[in-house]
């Protein structure tokens, strides 16, 4: 698919150089505008080689951080999120029985879920019926993520104070081959399955990129409230020729053991999941508690000297 990028752009130069070969110069004026005027046609009427067709049905490829698209990642492992202290404080105060509250069970995920989900995906194309031309991409949704709507005509997004939801509002442009879309008008929701959470004001930017049969995407969160810095996530599926599965069964509330008027949660200092990962793995806490500096690379000469490489590995050692 990079290929027709090349291409696109490979057009656009042929055409630049046409303008300039026949720009009208001395007692040729007349002819040579008339060409030129010409070319410009010919030009305008090439197609816009750089978009690309990414319908289907695309499955996952859930060896990707197997961890967190399976069973989910460990309790308080925020190491790699770039969390500020009021990230890292609603974090600390999650407890998974918050998720069997009646008005929780069937609350949905944000669109960070394509990305940070384990299911595959049903892509199409809308087309305008006067035109034809694409007007808008739609991801199909599953039981826990809304369908997501991506607009390609332009619209501006909604007032800062419109109403916001999981599905939120996406807009998308063409930047060569690759589509980019902008997701704002979201409620709050999570960034990982063990409470790192995003606030009602996040924007998620996310690059749709195609090779063949491969399909990847790359997820940049902005969240003022909770992080300092984008975190990125990278997501991959499969072209498939059998189709993917769309929404799910109803979801239906029940009694799960949660008393009427509680809400689940850890007061500050009360978590008892926060040395988890020092126990299992010998990582410091520090580590795990997330921030900035721990999505590099170098953070690992910082806590060298404090781990304690564990005797034996007893789970998710894979």
């Amino acid at each position: 698919m990079e290929s027709d990028g090349m291409l696109g752009d490979l057009v656009s130069a042929e055409c630049s150089l046409v303008v300039q070969a026949f720009r009208p110069a001395g007692v040729h004026m007349i002819r040579n505008s008339t060409i030129l005027a010409l070319a410009l046609v010919l030009c305008a009427s090439a197609p816009a080689l750089a978009e690309i067709d990414l319908s289907g049905s695309w499955a996952s490829i859930n060896h990707e951080d197997a961890l967190e698209r399976g069973a989910g990642p460990n309790p308080d492992d925020w190491a790699g999120l770039p969390f500020n202290e009021a990230g890292r404080a609603k974090a600390l105060s999650f407890t998974q029985s918050i998720i069997s509250m009646p008005e929780r069970t069937c609350w949905f995920q944000t669109q960070w879920h394509i990305a940070a989900g384990p299911f595959s995906l049903r892509m199409w194309a809308v087309p305008d019926p006067i035109t034809g031309k694409v007007l808008a991409w739609t991801i199909a949704a599953w039981e826990t993520r809304a369908p997501m709507i991506i607009w390609m005509d332009g619209r501006p997004h909604p007032s800062k104070n419109a109403p916001h939801d999981q599905t939120g509002f996406t807009t998308g442009v063409w930047n060569g081959n690759e589509l980019v879309t902008t997701t704002t008008h979201l409620k709050t929701g999570y960034i990982r399955r063990n409470g790192a959470a995003s606030s009602d004001q996040a924007t998620i930017t996310t690059h749709f990129r195609r090779h063949g049969d491969l399909l990847t995407l790359t997820l940049l969160m902005d969240d003022p409230v909770y992080l300092t810095e984008p975190y990125i996530l990278t997501r991959s599926y499969n072209l498939s020729t059998n189709p993917v599965a769309i929404g799910g069964p109803p979801c239906i509330v029940g009694d799960e053991g949660v008393e009427s008027g509680r809400v689940p949660h850890y007061l500050p200092g009360k978590n008892p999941f926060i040395d988890e990962i020092a126990k299992r793995y010998g990582i410091p806490p520090d580590a795990a508690m997330g921030g900035a500096e721990t999505m590099y690379p170098e953070y690992r000469e910082k806590i060298r000297s404090k781990f304690v490489r564990p005797v034996k590995c007893t789970i998710n050692c894979g």
